[in-house]
């Protein structure tokens, strides 16, 4: 017989992280347990090298009525995880929180309040972030030239702790964007939005999975998905250039037959050609971003591939849960 649907859905995705996870458990289900609202937590498994998939296993073997493990055969990516998570998650409402603790699992009671008030989207925003100056100060910048070039109203992008309604959620797991930033979605599907400050926390063990490259990376998807403005600039900045390069050949020529032939400036014409070389070069990356986010469209492979889902037996598959077949094998236990 299935089992009722819960109020809440707590996703969580989970790479090489066996170092926290122990005290994760210690922390997030008492947290849980006091709200007095039914609930379950979904781990997504992506393709750890660890311990981390044992101790998933060993958790959900103590609280199987409250745990669900949806285990990858491969890394696909923080935001893939965070989709199946979405997809298997049956709860009215659904916060989703990172595994390493920097976002406190007490502070998900005051989210599930603000949803309880009629939001459909809660944001949040990290007060007195543990994060090295480099992170806060990148940060920063891209969210300013983020609210310039793009219609996504985000205070703080990189919190990944935020709640959502099934109104929101059944919208997200309709997407079928490869690369997609789930706040930023969320947010523009959102009817109801509201932000909230939480908590921030130094990370309690492990490594951050996100390099410096990896968050330059991140912040271009997030540019790139969501605004052609870097190709209207650029088609702009082409035209500026063009003209600027006529006047130069008109003065250059008009000199010729004034002055005669002269070499003085061949240097700072080499630097402007270089200059303009690069500018060029630039354009063309540019564009093979948006190129290559077409590309990665139309192939239409799947965003990641289960090997398995744990789960208690009379839990019902959520309403937007891929089908086992498209995606691989799926086993319940």
């Amino acid at each position: 017989m299935p089992r009722p649907v819960p109020k809440l859905s707590v996703v969580i995705p989970v790479y090489n992280e066996e170092q926290v996870l122990p005290t994760l458990f210690a922390r997030l289900y008492p947290a849980l347990d006091a709200l007095g609202i039914s609930y379950e937590c979904v781990f997504v498994n992506d393709g750890s090298k660890d311990r981390s998939v044992a101790l998933l296993r060993q958790q959900f073997q103590r609280r199987p009525q409250h745990t669900r493990v949806v285990l990858f055969h491969a890394n696909f990516g923080q935001h893939s995880a965070v989709m199946a998570g979405l997809s298997y998650a049956r709860g009215e409402y659904v916060v989703t929180l990172d595994a390493d603790l920097q976002n406190p699992p007490e502070e998900i009671g005051k989210i599930v309040s603000m949803l309880d008030q009629g939001y459909d989207y809660v944001g949040t925003i990290r007060q007195q972030r543990q994060d090295y100056w480099w992170r806060r100060f990148l940060s920063a910048g891209m969210n300013r030239l983020r609210e310039r070039i793009t219609p996504v109203r985000i205070t703080d992008q990189g919190c990944m702790m935020r709640g959502y309604a099934r109104s929101v959620v059944t919208a997200l797991n309709q997407t079928r964007e490869i690369n997609t930033f789930i706040p930023a979605l969320a947010s523009l599907y959102a009817m109801n939005p509201v932000e909230v400050p939480i908590g921030h926390e130094e990370r309690y063990a492990g490594q951050s999975k996100y390099s410096l490259y990896s968050l330059i990376r991140l912040n271009f998807d997030l540019i790139t998905g969501f605004s052609v403005v870097p190709l209207q600039l650029f088609s702009m900045i082409g035209m500026a250039v063009s003209t600027i390069a006529a006047l130069m050949m008109i003065t250059l020529l008009i000199r010729r037959f004034l002055v005669g032939p002269e070499a003085e400036g061949l240097f700072t014409l080499f630097a402007v050609m270089f200059f303009f070389i690069g500018l060029a070069l630039f354009g063309i990356g540019l564009l093979g971003e948006y190129v290559g986010r077409i590309y990665a469209q139309v192939r239409e492979r799947p965003r990641y591939i289960i090997e398995a889902v744990l789960e208690a037996d009379g839990d019902e598959v959520a309403p937007e849960a891929p089908a086992a077949a498209a995606i691989g094998l799926v086993t319940a236990q």
